[in-house]
């Protein structure tokens, strides 16, 4: 069976990839466990993503500048989900992040 797609979603896709690749990744990591260490008790994307905007790092406050980051994280073993909470920003639930214990935060 042969996939179709939505008119315009391969120029999507691929500008979607575009962008992530211009992504500085190390820079990004950085910022998010520097946000964390100084918020021990854990934030959700949304939050991180306000606190870097306030901090000049991002032009919005858009949670996808954190959340592929925080997956990211966690898949080295860098953060770590703590639990669950009502996001005050959408209404709905949503990951506290936290950094792991005595995890390697080279970024």
């Amino acid at each position: 069976m042969i996939e179709r797609r939505l008119p315009g979603e391969i120029t999507t896709l691929e500008t979607r990839a575009e962008a992530n690749e211009q992504v500085d990744r190390a820079k990004r990591y950085k910022q998010i466990i520097e946000i964390l260490e100084k918020n021990p008790e854990g934030m959700t994307a949304k939050q991180i993503a306000a606190k870097m905007c306030m901090r000049g790092y991002i032009p919005t406050s858009e949670r996808n500048f954190a959340a592929p980051r925080l997956t990211e994280l966690g898949k080295r073993g860098i953060v770590e989900p703590l639990g669950k909470t009502i996001c005050r920003y959408t209404g709905k639930r949503v990951t506290v992040w936290g950094l792991c214990k005595n995890a390697e935060r080279e970024g």
